[in-house]
This record gives structure tokens, sequence and C-alpha cells, in this order.
């Protein structure tokens, strides 16, 4: 059974940093593509980040470059999100997801594409 487990999460003022961790069993992580995606109150859920299965790829949405970070240890099947100078529009729920069908240095921000998803955890940014 396939599971990823997200962490991290909290409530940190604005200027802050938290550090998300998503750790995976039940697949061979390294075969697996990763990403971030959040939603908000009232809002569709969006892309955040992608790392490669090869980890030389990364990819982030524009609001958040340059402030957040993603990474993964394969030895440890657990992939991060380093966010940095955090707004109060980053508030969210952030899920970890993984992809099996993008190989080597590929990602998507597709939704659709990723085979599991993580239960979630909860960033809020107070200004």
């Amino acid at each position: 059974q396939v599971q990823l487990a997200e962490s991290g999460g909290g409530l940190v003022q604005a200027g802050g940093s938290l550090r998300l961790s998503c750790a995976a069993s039940g697949l061979t992580f390294r075969l697996y593509a990763m990403g971030w995606f959040r939603q908000a109150p009232e809002k569709e859920r969006e892309f955040v980040a992608a790392i490669s299965r090869s980890g030389e790829n990364t990819h982030y949405i524009d609001s958040v470059e340059g402030r957040f970070t993603i990474s993964r240890d394969d030895a440890k099947n657990t992939v991060y999100l380093q966010m940095n100078s955090l707004k109060s529009e980053d508030t969210a729920i952030y899920y970890c997801a993984a992809d099996r069908r993008y190989v080597g240095v590929q990602v998507t921000t597709t939704a659709d594409d990723y085979d599991y998803w993580g239960q979630g955890t909860q960033v809020t940014v107070s200004s």
C-alpha cells in the first residue's frame, strides 16, 4: 500500500520559514518524480514545485520562485519543500504527490498526471 505522509506545516509569521517533508512508503521512490501542490480556501489546487526522478531538474510556479526549494533524499524516501520569506498568500494545505510516468529529468505540473497523493499539511502565514 502506497503512503505519502506530509509533515512540517504550522503557523508562521510573514517573512518566516518552514520546511515541509513528505515520507513515501510502499513504492520504489527513486522511480517517481515528486511534486508539491497547495490548495487555499475556496481556491482550486495549484502546482507549487516538482523535482525529477534524477533530482537534476526542478520546476516552480512563478510566485514561489526564489523563495521555495524542492529537494529529495532517495535514501530516506523523502521529498522536502523549504519555504522561505513566507507571505500570507502562501497560506494553504500543502500536498505532496508522486508521478511514475515522467522519466529522467522530466517533470509535470499537471495534477492529473500524479499517481499518488498525501493527505496534506496545513501552512498558515500570519501577516
